[in-house]
């Protein structure tokens, strides 16, 4: 019961999700879950290909309801984390493999800059002197 449940919020948030914020949106239900039940089922999740991790450096680990092979998006400012939409480039793998003799399988871009609500914030701050 307790994994439908995690599962249940990490579908329910928007955000790619910390387990920090799935357990928030768990302990409003049920208050006895802890966050060490959490991570440990998020994991398992990702394991078995249910879910997502999403590997960002400088921060919490965070989480994808999102299978299908994608990039992210991580704004510099506030953090947010959002899918990329375009094509996945299955084939930069061979690529990689071809040109320095490796055994890639898979990998994971993410773009960093300005979300457009950080951007629109700092375009209206008025500088003072």
């Amino acid at each position: 019961m307790q994994k439908r449940i995690i599962l249940d919020a990490l579908q329910k948030l928007e955000n790619h999700p910390t387990v920090e914020e799935v357990c928030a949106e768990v302990r409003s239900a049920y208050p006895t879950i802890s966050k060490n039940t959490a991570y440990r089922n998020l994991r398992l999740f990702a394991e078995n290909g249910e879910i997502r991790r999403v590997p960002l450096s400088g921060g919490a680990e965070r989480y994808d309801k999102n299978t299908h092979q994608h990039y992210h998006f991580q704004c510099k400012v506030c953090g947010l984390v959002l899918d990329v939409e375009i094509d996945y480039l299955g084939d930069i793998d061979k690529v990689a493999n071809q040109k320095n003799g490796l055994k890639i399988d898979e990998h994971e871009i993410v773009f960093r800059g300005i979300c457009p609500r950080c951007r629109e914030a700092s375009d209206n701050k008025v500088v003072r002197t």
